[in-house]
């Protein structure tokens, strides 16, 4: 699997999650993307999409804790991973989305290096009528993004069923395709990165601590908790056991 990785860019894990908890995160991911629908201004570039999918839902913020995400990210990428982002990736009946455009997950182009690591967790299979992502085998080795001509007639698609984990280089180019059926396909992504980079929010600071209190020692890792910055010289001259920045992070 760590070679496939490495040459390609994208490896998919089979049945890593069962049907109950995909009926759980599917019904907390439509609530949550019916609410933010109503909420969010008409003209921002990736309207429909939640964002920071751990606000939303019990089962959504246990993802954090589970303990074959944790496997696999620590495996693949780095034992002292945090999380960048976490949302959702849904298409919705004959549309597409922001998702569509050739794209990348990560600006930097460091050779031999992998700087973030990006899951897809389908809660519906995804099929070519669907809209399943598109994706150029070894195009994360590239600094340069392809020409669109050359991306479709080269890429393949992530075909798999739900309950199935995509994992893939941040690096590897990708695109949503177009959901043609009459049905929602739903998926949420999360993306990870080096312990010493920042995320796209502020997580420790964001979610409320009645939610990170649920959380075990992995979740709170991938939350940030153990790379928290000191506010004051108070917090500076902690106790090595009670400082918010913990030893040996990367």
């Amino acid at each position: 699997m760590k070679e496939n990785f490495k040459k390609n860019g994208i490896v998919i894990i089979p049945n890593v999650f069962d049907s109950a908890m995909l009926f759980r995160l599917k019904k907390e991911l439509l609530a949550a993307t019916k609410k933010n629908l109503s909420e969010q201004k008409a003209d921002i570039f990736d309207k429909g999409m939640v964002h920071n999918c751990m606000l939303h839902g019990e089962s959504m913020l246990a993802l954090l804790d589970n303990p074959q995400i944790y496997h696999y990210v620590t495996s693949l990428f780095d034992t002292n991973a945090i999380l960048y982002a976490y949302q959702s990736s849904t298409l919705m009946p004959h549309q597409s989305n922001y998702g569509t455009r050739i794209h990348v997950d990560s600006p930097r182009f460091i050779n031999n290096y992998l700087t973030n690591i990006g899951l897809i967790i389908p809660l519906d299979d995804f099929t070519e009528e669907n809209g399943a992502t598109y994706y150029l085998p070894g195009s994360h080795l590239n600094e340069k993004l392809p020409d669109e001509e050359y991306f479709r007639k080269n890429a393949k698609r992530a075909i798999c069923k739900k309950g199935n984990l995509i994992i893939f280089n941040a690096r590897l180019v990708h695109a949503a395709g177009t959901n043609n059926s009459n049905q929602e396909r739903c998926a949420l992504t999360m993306n990870f990165c080096r312990s010493y980079m920042r995320q796209r929010f502020d997580f420790p600071r964001l979610v409320p601590n009645e939610i990170i209190n649920k959380l075990g020692n992995n979740g709170r890792q991938f939350l940030g908790m153990n790379v928290r910055m000191p506010t004051s010289l108070e917090e500076f001259y902690l106790p090595e056991e009670q400082r918010l920045y913990k030893p040996n992070q990367g």
